[in-house]
């Protein structure tokens, strides 16, 4: 469950908000650069299945999300079981209302190489990925991304985009585990409530990781 929670962690910043990368040419490519041209905010919903290196899945979920360049994005799962991630710039919040955990990462380390950072910054990918088209397959476009670190989390992300742009992003992790996410409901450039991508953990949970050093104020019902 922690690796799953790190994978999903990845992912979102994969999705937040840059352009991709390394002079790939083609349908796919084309249409990445039309839904990421003058895009600074997202929101939208999601569904995400996980299938283990064996081909059994079992690990669905869904929810919301919201991204603003240049690093912040909420990620709100609803179903089956509520759980919220939320970078504020600084740091990756993890909060799990079951367990009453938070658990907090800087964002830097969490971003290094990560590609959902690919719909706002056209520049940041070229440094950071080898991009590839894919072909078509279920109607989609579909573009590759491989990152360029030795120290890659992923052995390959796939993007897929139809005419309204991105739709589905299929991955690959190193133990071999595949997790692919359909999304729906886009909306371009929100105005996004003030607070969107704050987060004070709840009163009564746990609080652990790389927490700031300053006084937080918990939230009391």
């Amino acid at each position: 469950m922690k690796r799953f929670k790190l994978a999903l962690v990845a992912t979102v910043l994969m999705l937040s908000l840059a352009g991709v990368a390394q002079a790939a040419t083609g349908p796919a490519r084309a249409r990445l650069d039309a839904f990421a041209t003058g895009l600074h905010a997202l929101t939208g919903h999601f569904s995400q299945t996980l299938t283990n290196v064996n081909g059994q899945g079992g690990k669905t979920s869904s929810g919301t999300l919201a991204l603003e360049a240049p690093r912040e994005f909420r990620w709100d799962t609803t179903a089956p079981c509520k759980q919220t991630i939320v970078a504020d710039g600084g740091r990756v919040w993890m909060y799990d209302p079951e367990l009453e955990q938070v658990t907090v990462r800087k964002q830097s380390t969490e971003e290094a190489h990560s590609p959902l950072t690919v719909l706002t910054d056209l520049k940041q990918l070229d440094k950071e990925f080898n991009a590839s088209e894919r072909g078509e397959r279920d109607g989609l476009a579909w573009l590759r991304l491989t990152s360029t670190s030795k120290d890659a989390q992923f052995a390959w992300v796939d993007l897929g985009f139809d005419a309204n742009g991105l739709a589905r992003m299929t991955f690959r992790d190193q133990l071999g585990s595949t997790t692919e996410i359909r999304f729906s409901q886009w909306q371009r450039n929100p105005v996004l409530p003030p607070g969107t991508f704050d987060f004070v953990p709840p009163e009564g949970a746990d609080v652990i990781g790389d927490v700031p050093q300053i006084s937080i104020q918990p939230i009391r019902n």
